[in-house]
C-alpha cells in the first residue's frame, strides 16, 4: 500500500505563542517537508488549494513544482484542486508542466472543495455548485485523453479542435477525484473509471465501507478495469501515543474550533478529541505501532491502496512535523507493508 502526506500549508496562529506563520515561510516549510517525505521512502505528497488567510497554498502546482526541483522519486499531487472554480485548460497545463519538470510524477486530485471562498473570488455562483464540477471534470478528462479538443458547455467558452499544451511526460495524466462522503460523487468517479480519495475527518471510518464498495461496483458496471481507492485522514505520529496526543491536541483543537464556528459546530474538546483517536475514531494518531494498526484497519474495512496522513490541521512546530514524517516513513511504513504491528 502507498503511503503519503497531505497539507493545506496552514498558517493558523500558534496555539501557545499566538503568532501566525508568514505565508512565505510556511510555503518554504512545505518544500522541506516534500524533501523529507522522499528521503524516508514515502510514495506521495499532496498540497490542497485554498483561498483564505489561514492557508498559504492557493496555487498547489507552483508549490509542488518547487518540491519537484528538490526531489526525484516521490509523486506530487493536488489534494484537492477546486475544479469547480478553476479553468480545466489551465489545470491541465499546470499539472502537465509539473509532470514534465518532475519526470512524470504529477497527479491531479479534482474536487468540489470543502470551503467555498473560491466561488465569489473567481465569479461563480454556488447555485451551480454541482453542475460546475460535472462540466469541468468532463472537459479536464477530454483534454487528458486527446491532444486536440472539441467541446462545449454552459460555464466556459467552447473549444473547436484546439490543442492544449504541453502534453504530460506520462500519458494519461493521472486524475483522481476527492470525495467527502457524497454517494453521487462516488458513483460519478466510479462510472468515469477514476480513482477516488475519501476524506475521512470525522465519524467512524468503518461507516465509509459502503462508499468504497459503491465505487468499486460503479467502476465494474461501467466496464472499467479496477482503479485504486485512497483515504485522506487527520493524524500525527510521535514516539509514544501519549506524547502524540499532547503535542497534536492544542493546534488541532484551535483549527477545528475555528472551522466549527464558521459551520455551526461546537468547539473541539479534549473528550471529543480522545474519542476521535480511539480504535474506531477518525484520527490516525499515536506511536508508530498504533498508527500502523489504524492504517491496516482502514485497509481491512475499505480495501484501500493508498493512505495519506494530513499532519498539520493547525499550526504544529515545523520540526515536529518533520519528525512525524520521518517516523511515518521509517517506522510506520515497514509495519504497514509487512501487514503487522507486532
Amino acid at each position: 500500500m502507498e503511503l503519503g502526506i497531505t497539507t493545506f500549508a496552514e498558517t493558523y496562529p500558534d496555539p501557545v505563542t499566538g503568532a501566525p506563520t508568514a505565508h512565505g515561510e510556511r510555503l518554504r516549510q512545505v518544500v522541506e517537508e516534500i524533501e523529507c517525505a522522499e528521503s524516508v521512502g514515502l510514495d506521495v505528497y499532496g498540497v490542497g488549494e485554498h483561498h483564505r488567510a489561514d492557508f498559504a497554498a492557493s496555487a498547489p502546482a507552483v508549490v509542488l513544482a518547487a518540491g519537484a526541483a528538490r526531489t526525484s522519486r516521490i509523486r506530487l499531487t493536488s489534494a484537492v484542486t477546486v475544479l469547480s472554480s478553476d479553468d480545466p485548460v489551465r489545470v491541465f497545463q499546470d499539472f502537465a508542466t509539473l509532470d514534465g519538470l518532475s519526470g512524470g510524477r504529477a497527479e491531479v486530485m479534482a474536487g468540489r472543495g470543502s470551503f467555498v471562498e473560491s466561488f465569489p473570488l473567481f465569479g461563480y455562483s454556488l447555485d451551480d455548485y454541482d453542475e460546475l464540477f460535472t462540466e469541468k471534470l468532463e472537459l479536464l478528462l477530454a483534454i487528458r485523453d486527446s491532444e486536440r479538443v472539441t467541446w462545449s458547455g454552459r460555464h466556459r467558452a467552447a473549444l473547436h479542435d484546439q490543442g492544449v499544451y504541453p502534453r504530460p511526460e506520462r500519458e494519461p495524466l493521472p486524475v483522481w477525484v476527492g470525495v467527502g462522503g457524497n454517494p453521487e460523487s462516488v458513483v460519478r468517479a466510479g462510472t468515469l473509471g477514476l480513482p477516488m480519495a475519501l476524506a475521512i475527518i470525522g465519524g467512524r471510518p468503518e461507516q465509509f465501507a459502503p462508499l468504497a464498495e459503491l465505487h468499486r461496483r460503479a467502476v465494474a458496471q461501467a466496464g472499467h478495469s479496477p482503479v485504486p481507492i485512497a483515504v485522506h485522514a487527520h493524524g500525527y505520529v510521535a514516539a509514544t501515543t501519549d506524547r502524540a496526543g499532547e503535542e497534536y491536541f492544542p493546534s488541532y483543537a484551535h483549527a477545528m474550533s475555528v472551522i466549527g464556528r464558521e459551520r455551526g459546530w461546537g468547539a473541539m474538546t479534549r473528550p471529543a478529541f480522545d474519542a476521535m483517536r480511539s480504535r474506531t475514531g477518525s484520527l490516525v494518531l499515536g506511536d508508530p505501532a498504533a498508527v500502523a494498526a489504524k492504517i491496516l484497519q482502514l485497509r481491512e474495512w475499505l480495501g484501500i491502496e493508498r493512505f495519506m496522513l494530513h499532519l498539520s490541521v493547525g499550526t504544529l512546530p515545523h520540526e515536529r512535523v518533520l519528525e512525524a514524517i520521518r517516523l511515518l516513513g521509517t517506522e510506520v511504513a515497514p509495519l504497514v507493508r509487512d501487514g503487522s504491528t507486532s
